[in-house]
């Protein structure tokens, strides 16, 4: 438990930062099942609709912090190679 109130202030900005990526993390998950279901039932219509959603999220979490951007910047480059196959 936190000692200082430094550390007590520490300790609540910490929670509230884990919510809000948990937030922003699960969002992103969302939109990426999106395109794989799209992908997998070779559906260009509903592609077409998740795809941009989906790079969307990812850029937006990256920019925020809740992922690296290197990671979004894989999953982004992923995703698109496996959108190209339908």
């Amino acid at each position: 438990m936190a000692n200082t109130r430094s550390s007590t202030k520490r300790a609540k900005q910490a929670v509230k930062r884990q919510l809000k990526n948990k937030s922003v993390k699960s969002a992103t998950k969302t939109a990426l099942r999106g395109v794989i279901d799209a992908i997998i039932a070779k559906n260009k219509e509903l592609l077409k609709v998740a795809y941009p959603l989906a790079v969307q999220a990812l850029s937006r979490a990256a920019s925020k912090g809740a992922i690296p951007k290197k990671r979004a910047a894989r999953k982004i480059s992923r995703l698109t190679r496996r959108a190209k196959t339908i």
